[in-house]
Formats: C-alpha cells, structure tokens, sequence
C-alpha cells in the first residue's frame, strides 16, 4: 500500500505539481456552499441560526484555501448554486445535508493527496464539513 502524501511529515520537499493549484477547485465548493446556506437561512429564517455559522464557516474556509493557493477569491454570487432553497425547510435540510456530503468527501480526497504543508488545512475543513453535517440532523 502506498503511504498518503498528505500524511507523510517527511514529504516537505515535493515539487508542486503544474498547472492550477489544486486547492482552486474547493475555494468555488466552498464559496458555493456559503451561497446556499445564505439562501436557505434567508428562506427560512427559524433555520438562520444553525445556517448562518456554517455559512461564515465555508466563507473563512474559502478565503483561507484561496489565501494558500494564491488564488483570486471570487465573490459567492459568482459561484452561487443554481435554484432557489426548497420550500419547505426540512427538504432546504436535506439538499444541504446532500451537498456538505459531497464536499467532506471532496476534502478528504483532497486531503489525503495533499502535500504535508497542506494537509493539516485540508483535515480542518474536512472535520468541519463532518461537523455540520451532524448540525443539519
């Protein structure tokens, strides 16, 4: 089995891999996911105090991975998702929780393929995606 380069202290002097930062692609995620929950707490105002913390969440996420790739952070109504919030807010609770899924498992993989100077970001945002998960119960 080969060891996960994100995991490995050791791996300090990995050449950065060309073309576009890797990170890029989590900045949009996250950036996109502060969109939606923006929109699902402002549909639903009895829902905006468990929301509106994940949305500054993936917001301060999205500007730290932007920060680290040294990519341009664009605005969230550039990467806003496409629709309005469900109407009801058990179904608005659902499509998040379907959405926070697909990110934690977009950060994890990116985690365990991170170099190490990366890694430690990427395991916090993927605990924190695991975090709000068990919030959208």
């Amino acid at each position: 089995m080969a060891p996960l380069t994100g995991c490995d202290p050791f791996d300090r002097d990995a050449e950065p891999a060309p073309g576009p930062d890797p990170l890029a692609p989590l900045v949009d995620e996250a950036l996109a996911l502060a969109a939606a929950y923006r929109e699902a707490a402002a549909a639903h105002p009895t829902l905006a105090g468990r929301l509106t913390p994940i949305a500054e969440a993936h917001a301060a996420h999205a500007a730290e991975l932007a920060r680290v790739a040294r990519v341009a952070l664009r605005s969230a109504t550039a990467t806003a998702p496409p629709g309005a919030p469900a109407a009801d807010p058990d179904t608005a609770l659902a499509a998040l929780r379907e959405r926070e899924t697909t990110a934690r498992q977009t950060a994890t993989r990116a985690c365990a393929e991170a170099p190490a100077e990366r890694a430690a970001l990427l395991a916090s945002v993927t605990a924190a995606r695991a975090t709000h998960l068990e919030v959208l119960r």
